[in-house]
């Protein structure tokens, strides 16, 4: 499975569940038991690479504006809910983090931000394929602290001068 194909699957189950991360994760494992075991591995591979990539400051920082929860569970679900939205709006959060104010038209902190059932869903498709667990990815392991420079959340001055899209469309929380 290429990048192509996997951003593809991402985005039919994300048009699937109308935007709905839960279920999303549902339409997700729909998808994912129609391919053969080894697609199931590859794009776990895909999806696990691209959670790696989004473990840095900048981008806890922005889901801290975005949800406000700041704690390490929250960040999974958030980076989860980020390659939930696409290729588009993942590798522009990347880009700038700040520029997640003008790559997401609506955001409803109810429903928005964290979807971390989205990253088990390779997992139970592998098993149903199967019945046995994904075997290892052979992956390097995510570093023990973010990429980049930790950044202080209650900060609000700090915070507006790096985010300032993001702190004006989304005011940090008090």
């Amino acid at each position: 499975m290429d990048e192509t194909e996997f951003w593809a699957i991402v985005d039919s189950s994300r048009e699937a569940a109308g935007g709905d991360p839960v279920e999303q994760a549902d339409a997700l494992v729909e998808q994912l038991v129609l391919l053969d075991p080894e697609s199931v591995v590859d794009f776990a591979r895909h999806f696990e690479s691209r959670l790696t990539r989004a473990y840095r400051w900048d981008l806890w920082a922005a889901a801290w504006l975005l949800t406000g929860d700041a704690g390490e569970d929250a960040f999974d679900g958030f980076r989860c809910w980020l390659i939930a939205q696409g290729r588009q709006v993942f590798e522009g959060a990347l880009h700038e983090p700040d520029d997640l104010a003008e790559l997401l038209e609506d955001f409803d902190e109810e429903l928005d931000g964290e979807a971390e059932d989205l990253g088990y869903a390779p997992y139970e498709a592998y098993e149903q394929l199967t019945a046995v667990e994904l075997p290892d990815l052979g992956l390097p392991e995510q570093p023990a602290e973010p990429e980049g420079t930790p950044l202080d959340f209650g900060d609000r001055a700090a915070l507006a001068e790096r985010f300032p899209a993001l702190t004006e469309r989304f005011p940090p929380p008090r």
